[in-house]
């Protein structure tokens, strides 16, 4: 999938978190604030449309993949969202940016590699703060963490201060990041 994200031009964004966290609602609000023309989502679901027709209500291309008992999209079912866009006359190298909307759960979707550009996971304030803690391994391999429903934090009581204390123990390790080689040191005269 990368090679052909890479040859389409398309960076990739593998959106992960909690169900409830705000995948959809933080796309529609990208619809707001981006071209939403340059813009295409793959969303997954274990069941209905919902969020799909969500997406394309704020005018972004989107399509669904319903996973049934799937806890986590695989390269396999990105590649029929990109065959269903085809099949629609939609081509993936007019876009600039493809959200994949994964399924929502902290656990099986961070063990799958889709050819994403970027990983981002949420933390919902009304999860608690420990949530990095618990999921490890999601927060671990996420090139971004968003705090997500702030507007809420107080509400829920949710300590901003431990939530990144929380990240920092598992700090995001980007898979397209990687260490210069230590410089030589300069050699004087």
């Amino acid at each position: 999938m990368r090679q052909r994200f890479e040859a389409a031009g398309v960076t990739v964004v593998n959106l992960l978190s909690s169900p409830g966290s705000g995948k959809t609602a933080l796309l529609e609000a990208l619809a707001q604030r981006l071209d939403p023309t340059g813009l295409a989502v793959i969303v997954g679901d274990l069941a209905t449309d919902n969020d799909s027709r969500r997406l394309q209500a704020a005018g972004l291309t989107s399509v669904q993949i319903t996973t049934g008992q799937a806890c986590h999209l695989e390269a396999p079912m990105v590649a029929e969202g990109l065959h269903r866009l085809h099949h629609q006359g939609i081509s993936l190298e007019q876009f600039e940016l493809l959200v994949i909307e994964n399924v929502g759960n902290l656990v099986c979707p961070g063990a799958y590699d889709l050819g994403e550009s970027l990983r981002v996971v949420l933390l919902s304030t009304t999860e608690g703060e420990d949530k990095p803690l618990k999921y490890a391994p999601i927060f671990h391999g996420a090139d971004l963490v968003l705090i997500t429903k702030s507007d809420l934090a107080e509400a829920v009581g949710f300590d901003r201060a431990a939530a990144h204390a929380a990240i920092a123990r598992v700090p995001p390790t980007p898979a397209c990041w990687k260490p210069r080689p230590a410089a030589a040191p300069a050699s004087m005269p």
